[in-house]
């Protein structure tokens, strides 16, 4: 699975920002799909994922309420809607895939990887 994340940008705070990220690879329905985000200077931390069907989604507690996952299977393509964004939402975000179809927050549980789209929240 080959994934690239596009839709980052620049945005004041409360503004919002919808990410993309589009798969290559005929069996992305069967996978589970996560974001994750690395702020300058800090660790990557978990941010959502959904499962291969779109029922189950997990959020990280940070943004809980004001970012919604989503996924189009036709369309090879998950969702990450951000609203209400805070300027410690800034930071490189990249979305992953598991080899299962189940819902998971370690990061250790993704396999593949795209590259990173950067969102700028300005205060």
């Amino acid at each position: 699975v080959q994934l690239q994340a596009s839709g980052g940008g620049l945005v004041q705070a409360g503004g919002s920002l919808r990410l993309s990220c589009a798969a290559s690879g005929r069996t992305f329905s069967s996978y589970a799909i996560g974001w994750f985000r690395q702020a300058p200077g800090k660790e990557r931390e978990f941010v959502a994922t959904i499962n291969w069907s779109g029922g189950t989604t997990y959020y990280a507690d940070s943004v809980k309420g004001r970012f919604t996952i989503s996924r189009d299977n036709a369309k090879n393509t998950v969702y990450l809607q951000m609203n209400s964004l805070k300027p410690e939402d800034t930071a490189v975000y990249y979305c992953a895939s598991t080899l299962r179809g189940r819902a998971e927050v370690p990061e250790s549980s993704y396999g593949y990887w795209g590259q990173g789209t950067l969102v700028t929240v300005s205060s």
